[in-house]
């Protein structure tokens, strides 16, 4: 991650599908709004990394997203320390928002890998775009799509029949 501020790199945000199908999803195919049961506490389990994991639109679900997103960056990828904290940071933004602005019982978490990237994506059944704003130094709120903006080396959302998935993108060097 040292040195992304200087690199040139594509970064789709415009909030609309049609924008972001440079980078489609890695497997191609829309995923479902959240059906059934919402899971809470303890009871929450599944690896990201494997297939979407649901988790309850409560503001305690960015914890366990930040745990799952580490967990499989650090330990199951190996990947590096700096990598992993400006992606759990990322992580934690997008579950903020999908927890505040959507209105949903639940969300999904799924983490990608492909040669040379990983993919964070968080899917909610809203189909309200979330919106890049100017910042400034005296803000209290609204930085979360800046931080991933700038952390992250691309990002984007997918509108699905029924919601959106927001994700961002981040270069890894693979061996």
């Amino acid at each position: 991650m040292a040195g992304l501020e200087g690199m040139e790199q594509p970064r789709p945000h415009s909030g609309t599908a049609a924008a972001d199908r440079a980078t489609p999803p890695a497997d191609g195919a829309a995923v479902p709004a959240p059906a059934g049961p919402v899971p809470t506490g303890p009871e929450v389990v599944g690896d990201p990394a494997v297939d979407e994991v649901r988790l309850p639109s409560r503001p305690q679900s960015a914890r366990t997203a930040r745990r799952l997103t580490a967990a499989i960056l650090l330990k199951q990828w190996s990947l590096s320390p700096q990598l992993t904290e400006h992606s759990v940071l990322l992580v934690s933004e997008l579950v903020g928002n999908a927890v505040r602005h959507t209105g949903a019982r639940a969300f999904g978490l799924r983490i990608l890998r492909r040669r040379g990237w990983i993919r964070v994506e968080v899917r909610d059944p809203s189909r309200g775009l979330p919106c890049l704003m100017p910042v400034q130094a005296t803000d209290v709120s609204g930085r979360g799509l800046f931080l991933v903006d700038k952390l992250s080396d691309r990002w984007g959302v997918d509108l699905l029949p029924r919601g959106k998935t927001t994700w961002f993108e981040v270069r890894v060097g693979d061996r």
